[in-house]
């Protein structure tokens, strides 16, 4: 079985890698150390298609030292102890370099075991991961290596990519590949940003291209239906999928209903109707609020019908709920004014529950008064009359304050009226 052609065109230098310029480009820190021959621990982060595992295979081996590669998807502690029980041996005289692909997948104390070794340099480290190093590798592994960014790829350079790829197809089968630059173009930008999946594409296209009197012919169509759906990142428990919901609630609080359609988009096309309703929700009560209390029921019952209709119909109320959140007026006092409260129960600052507001019961027989001396609102003018609600060790502490539009407003200016006439 034929290898991928993505296997059959991994760059064996730092010049063949393409993109990432940020690192490898003549002069950067990054490159002039890798050229110096010194190879620090790192951490490489990006998605996924982008030469991470190029690169620290060719670091690798460029190093001079024993290397061992593991998977985290399948590497035991076991193997991790292999690895190491070759220090100080004969076959590890010039050190050993592990390279370790999705580190991500390693549990804390499969990382732990890696510290000694890294910390007295008897083991060099390059791991690569699809995730968020700080989020997912442990803290005093992370702290004894250097994290680099790996980006999406340019449309530019997965184009110069794919003709590369077209003529080392038509050269192993001996018989040309001719592609139009419209196809091109598309499978470029169909990719976002993965050469891998780029190539993984041309590579069926021309499979399925009929052989012609000057070789085989692929189409715009032909890409279109091969690359139809593979130009979103989506993986709901990658950070992708935190950084599209992140984006979208950002755009409507920031009031860009242009860009939080464009998220909604993504989150529909991925199929995440769920996300999609719950982060539209929190959005209403937690930056529009009290500008415009009416939202909350309008965006939930747009939710409602959203979750009754399914997709794609759901895509209407919910486009329509996602522009009236984006440009409403917006006021997270709600939001504030509650956490300031949880932030004093959480520190004990409570204390017993005012007399008079206590659940009315038996005084005994010699109480005086009965009933807590509790004043009932509605018996005084305008339904309110002075008295303690807080408890004594809170009294005077304020959680909420009036935002600055119309609706807060109007509510302060009432009550300035009736409280301090």
């Amino acid at each position: 079985m034929a290898e991928p052609l993505a296997q059959r065109l991994r760059p064996r230098s730092l010049d063949e890698v393409w993109g990432q310029r940020h690192l490898l480009a003549p002069g950067k820190v990054f490159r002039r150390t890798i050229d110096s021959g010194r190879v620090p621990n790192m951490v490489f982060y990006g998605p996924s298609g982008v030469g991470k595992t190029t690169v620290a295979r060719i670091i690798a081996e460029g190093s001079g030292m024993r290397l061992h590669k593991l998977n985290g998807t399948s590497a035991s502690t076991s193997d991790i102890k292999a690895v190491l029980g070759e220090i100080g041996t004969l076959h590890a005289a010039g050190g050993i370099l592990l390279y370790l692909d999705e580190i991500q997948y390693l549990n804390k104390k499969q990382q732990q075991s890696l510290l000694e070794c890294i910390e007295d340099g008897s083991v060099t480290l390059i791991a690569s991961t699809t995730e968020n190093p700080y989020f997912y590798i442990y803290n005093a592994l992370l702290s004894r290596c250097t994290v680099f960014e790996f980006k999406a790829l340019e449309p530019a350079d997965i184009q110069a990519g794919l003709k590369q790829a077209a003529k080392r197809l038509g050269e192993e089968d001996k018989s040309p590949v001719h592609i139009p630059e419209d196809a091109l173009d598309y499978l470029a930008q169909s990719a976002g940003g993965d050469m891998r999946k780029a190539l993984g594409c041309l590579e069926f296209a021309v499979a399925a291209a009929e052989e012609g009197p000057d070789g085989r012919h692929v189409t715009l169509d032909m890409v279109q239906q091969v690359a139809k759906r593979t130009a979103m990142r989506y993986d709901r428990e990658g950070d992708d999928h935190y950084d599209i919901l992140s984006a979208y609630q950002k755009s409507m609080r920031g009031s860009d209903p242009d860009a939080a359609l464009h998220y909604l988009a993504r989150l529909l096309e991925a199929g995440d109707l769920v996300s999609a309703c719950r982060r539209l929700m929190v959005c209403a009560c937690e930056d529009v609020g009290l500008a415009y209390p009416q939202i909350i029921p309008i965006v939930k019952a747009a939710v409602d019908a959203a979750t009754m209709l399914g997709l794609p119909e759901a895509r209407i109320p919910l486009a329509d709920a996602v522009i009236l959140v984006a440009t409403s007026p917006k006021s997270n006092t709600g939001e504030a004014a509650i956490d300031k409260a949880l932030a004093d129960v959480q520190r004990g600052k409570s204390g017993p529950i005012p007399r008079q507001l206590q659940n009315k019961h038996y005084d005994g027989e010699d109480a005086l008064v009965k009933g807590q001396h509790y004043l009932y609102p509605h018996d005084y003018p305008n339904r309110w009359v002075e008295q303690q609600y807080l408890p004594d060790a809170l009294k005077g502490r304020v959680y909420y304050q009036y935002g600055d539009n119309k609706n807060e407003q109007a509510a302060r200016a009432y009550w300035q009226r009736i409280k301090h006439p």
